[in-house]
Formats: structure tokens, C-alpha cells, sequence
């Protein structure tokens, strides 16, 4: 009985791994052909490299065949080290290459965070916004109404941006409606017609169309024991031809990378062609900058939760919060589900617990109610001073008593004699889902960008040390599946502290679960 389990979980695992090439395969657009061969056949134990001693010598496999255990277990290291040839052993990180810095411009540019990547052959240079709340890369290209790109349109530039001409570049391609990627096909007048899209943001009137076309990311991989080496990843990228909203006010003006769960996203293409694991992190600090890395698992030790499905997929980022705390105080009835998104400033909560939340803050607070004009939130405070009176901090409890603090959740507001007073940076939103967004918090700062250096920059990795700092959080990766995902909105919003994003592959989840099971019909250590 253990040994037909044990031939069932062989026969699961060669599914999944076949299921796995098959999406690397048609990503490729290659061909395969195969050739089936018996797996006890003297053939097959010789692709398995079984030494004679291991099949009996003269007795062949006829003999070794009835040692069920030791041909699975030969058989799964086997898999196991095909696994390590394609990824490496020891998970080699990828980052742009003009770095993994990250930095964030504050008012100017929308309060998101930006990093410059390299596209093309030659590669031209585009600062794009960062956004895990959807999954196009798409930049500003054979512009018919696109944002300015001088910089002296913008305060915090000191160079003009740049717009991609896919016709300039020697490894771009289009990518035709009968590419499994698109999903305008069906509207096609022809399958060999380019790939149009129409991406409609969360903001009201933001959007971005145009073409798809597939060209080369130009990527850094490097370890703590190995320098820096060039990595060129075929990604597919929105020829964005007419931006309308938000980005032709300032927000992602030079195109945004969309970073979810999407099979078009940057990590998922990445990861069905073996150069990464499908994770990646993005770590933000309180004086706005930043780091990010593809195949990042991070710590063994940071707090985490999993992904939750929405409508029985997993389309997007989903987390699920148990009750929000102010100060020490944790409120019943405030559980919710929200939505991670790098691309929104704001924090929403839903109305109901966004009630329960602002209330607890008041009377915790100190000082009186104000407005002041101009600003968004309803639970403003004069100060009486020129400094920033005690608050408290609001916390987010997730499942198995992790935690995520916001030890200053107030917009600080200056006058000319110092603080005039603070805002809890909190908005109530009428859907069941709120939103954790991204912001720096207290005095915005203004940073100038300067045209990315010659040769190899310095890219410092995520060290232990780093990822330790005190007052930073990190989640870890969370198991989730993929579906296209719905984008959100690139729009400006808030939330304080650290903030790490990574996630998972999914089939590898999978087959280390088929390999559990496999354990436990076989007994193989």
C-alpha cells in the first residue's frame, strides 16, 4: 500500500513539475518534444545516474524495482537537484541595475516611491513608480498624451526624463493579440494585430493605454559572497501611448511598474523563467528611502501572515486584520480585510471600524479639534505648542499575535513658528476592504535626483542588520496563488515605518506539500 502511495505521489509530482515547464515553455514560445521512457527501464536508471551496486549489477532493474524506497528516494533528490540547477542554491537576488535604491519625492510626485530601471538595447533609463496594487510595467512611449518629462517642469529634478521608442530598441518586439498575455485578444481584428491595453485605475479618470511590446529589463544579480553580475530578462512593458488623471499631475509621470500577482507583473515573468524565486521585497525607511529586490525571502524570523483569497482567487494582496489598537487599548469589532498597496499614500479603513479607530484616538489626544484648509482628514488638532505633542500609536493586529505598529500615525502641519497642529492620516472608505497604503509621515522632505551614475553602483543587500533596524517591520512571504489582478489606484496616501512586501511561488508551495505527503505514505526521511 505505502508503495502504490509512494508511485501515486511520484506520479503528482511529475504532474506539477511538467505542469510548471509547460507555463515556462509556452512563455518562451518554444517547442518540445519528448521522448516517454519506463521508469524502471535500464535507461531510465541510467538518466537517474544509479550506480550497478544500486540495481543489483546482472539483476538489472528487475531486482532493484522491488526497493520502492530507495528508487523514490534517488528519484526525489534527483528532482530536488534539477530544482537547485535552475535556481541556484543559493537564491541569487535581482535589482535594477542602476541599483536597488528606492526614494520617495514626497508632494511632488504623488508620495510614492520610485526607482530607476534600464530598458532596451541600448537601454534607456525611466524612474517609475512602484506599485503592488497592480501589474503592467508600462512607461511614457510614442507619447500622444503623456506627462511632461523636462525637469524643470518638476522641483525635485534636476535632469529631463526620458520615453521609450520601442522602434529605437534592437531586442524589442510586439507582442500580437494571439500572445497568451494579452488580454485584449478577443477584441482583435486579427491575432497578428500588436496587443492593445486600457488599464483604468482606482482614481477617478486615471488610466494609462496603449501597446504591449516585449523588450529587456536590464537587472544586477549579486550575494553576500559574490560581486555583482549583469542579468537581461525578457519582460513585457506598455508602450504608454495616452495617460489621462493622476498621471498628467504629477504622479508616475515617467511610466510605473506594476508589481502584483499578475502573470504580466515583472516578479511573475521573472520566476516562470527560473531566474528568480516568485518573491520579492520592498522595504521602506521613515526618511523616505528604500530598497528592492527580486527573489528576496528575507528573514527566518520577521513576523508574517498569509494572503487571503478574494472571490475564491487570489487576485491581488489581501491581508486579513484581527482589531486595531490605539496605544495600548485594542477595539472590539475591528477586524477587516485590506488591501496591501504600495501605489496608495492614504490608509482607508472601512466605515465602521474607522469610527471605533478615531474615536479611541481622541480620547487619547491631548489638544483640540481643528481644520485646516486644504487637507483631507476629519480628526485634525491645534497644537500649543511649537512641538509635536504626545500621541498614541495605532496597531494593526494580524493572526497568531503579529503585529504591525505605526508609532506616528499623524500628518504634521508647519507654520512658520513650528507645528500648528497634526492630523490622524486615517480616511474611512465605504467598501468592506480597506487599503494600507505608503507614506512618509511627519515633515515631507525634499529629495533631488541626480542622472544615475556610470558603471556598477554601489547596492548594498539586505543584511540581517538591516532588515533589524529598530522600528522597522517586514512581512514575510505569504502563500498566495495567481490571478490577474485588478490595479488600484497610483494616487497619493499614508502610512508610517518600514514596510517589506515578498511573496512566494506558488507551485513550489504545492510541491513541497506533495513532498510531505510523500514522506509520510513512504516513511523516507
Amino acid at each position: 500500500m505505502a508503495a502504490q502511495s509512494a508511485r501515486l505521489m511520484v506520479y503528482f509530482l511529475t504532474a506539477a513539475w511538467l505542469a510548471v515547464e509547460n507555463e515556462y515553455i509556452a512563455l518562451a514560445s518554444t517547442t518540445l518534444s519528448l521522448r516517454l521512457i519506463h521508469r524502471f527501464s535500464d535507461e531510465a536508471a541510467k538518466a537517474l545516474k544509479f550506480s550497478p551496486s544500486e540495481t543489483n549489477g546482472s539483476a538489472g532493474v528487475s531486482s532493484w524495482r522491488k526497493k520502492s524506497k530507495d528508487y523514490y528516494r534517488v528519484l526525489l533528490s534527483n528532482d530536488l537537484h534539477r530544482q537547485k540547477m535552475k535556481l541556484g542554491s543559493h537564491y541569487q537576488l535581482l535589482f535594477p541595475s542602476q541599483g536597488s535604491n528606492t526614494v520617495s519625492f514626497g508632494n511632488d510626485f504623488g508620495w510614492l516611491h520610485y526607482t530607476w530601471i534600464d530598458i532596451g538595447t541600448p537601454n534607456v533609463s525611466f524612474l517609475v513608480a512602484l506599485d503592488t496594487g497592480s501589474d503592467l510595467l508600462w512607461v511614457p512611449c510614442d507619447c500622444i498624451q503623456c506627462a511632461p518629462l523636462s525637469g524643470a517642469y518638476y522641483s525635485s529634478l534636476d535632469i529631463d526624463l526620458n520615453e521609450y521608442n520601442p522602434s529605437d530598441s534592437s531586442t524589442s518586439k510586439h507582442l500580437s493579440c494571439s500572445h497568451q498575455l494579452c488580454e485584449s485578444g478577443p477584441n482583435c481584428k486579427s491575432p497578428k494585430q500588436q496587443c492593445p491595453y486600457n488599464i483604468n485605475y482606482y482614481t477617478e479618470s486615471t488610466s494609462s493605454s496603449g501597446l504591449l511590446v516585449e523588450d529587456m529589463l536590464n537587472l544586477a544579480s549579486g550575494s553576500d559572497n559574490t560581486s555583482n553580475t549583469s542579468v537581461q530578462a525578457p519582460v513585457i512593458i506598455g508602450c504608454g501611448m495616452k495617460q489621462s488623471g493622476g498621471y498628467l499631475d504629477g504622479v508616475a509621470p515617467d511610466g510605473l511598474l506594476g508589481l502584483g500577482l499578475g502573470e504580466i507583473s515583472v516578479p511573475s515573468i521573472l520566476a516562470k523563467a527560473g531566474l528568480v524565486r516568485n518573491s520579492f521585497s520592498m522595504c521602506f525607511n521613515e526618511d523616505g528611502s528604500g530598497r528592492i529586490f527580486f527573489g528576496d525571502l528575507g528573514l527566518a524570523t520577521q513576523q508574517s501572515t498569509s494572503f487571503l483569497p478574494l472571490d475564491g482567487t487570489y487576485k491581488t494582496y489581501i491581508v486579513g486584520v484581527e482589531a486595531c489598537c490605539i496605544g495600548n487599548s485594542c477595539l472590539k469589532l475591528t477586524s477587516f480585510r485590506a488591501l496591501i498597496d504600495s501605489g496608495a499614500s492614504f490608509t482607508f479603513l472601512p466605515d465602521e471600524v474607522y469610527e471605533k479607530t478615531v474615536n479611541e484616538f481622541d480620547r487619547h489626544v491631548n489638544a483640540t479639534r481643528s481644520s485646516f484648509e486644504g487637507y483631507p482628514w476629519k480628526y485634525c488638532y491645534k497644537s500649543s505648542s511649537q512641538e509635536l505633542p504626545k500621541v498614541p500609536s495605532v496597531t494593526l493586529m494580524f493572526p497568531l499575535n503579529n503585529s504591525f505598529v505605526v508609532h506616528n500615525p499623524v500628518f504634521i502641519i508647519n507654520g512658520s513658528q513650528g507645528v500648528d497642529g497634526f492630523c490622524l492620516a486615517i480616511q474611512p472608505t465605504d467598501e468592506d476592504i480597506g487599503t494600507i497604503g505608503r507614506q512618509d509621515l511627519g515633515d515631507s522632505k525634499t529629495m533631488s535626483v541626480t542622472s544615475p551614475p556610470d558603471g556598477t553602483p554601489s547596492n548594498p543587500l539586505p543584511t540581517n542588520e538591516q532588515q533589524r533596524t529598530p522600528g522597522g517591520h517586514a512581512v514575510s512571504p505569504a502563500v498566495a496563488g495567481r490571478a490577474p489582478a485588478k490595479p488600484s489606484a497610483a494616487s497619493t496616501q499614508l502610512i508610517s515605518s518600514r514596510f517589506c512586501l515578498l511573496r512566494l511561488l506558488p507551485e513550489l508551495l504545492l510541491l513541497l506539500n506533495i513532498i510531505s505527503a510523500f514522506k509520510a505514505n513512504t516513511g523516507i526521511l
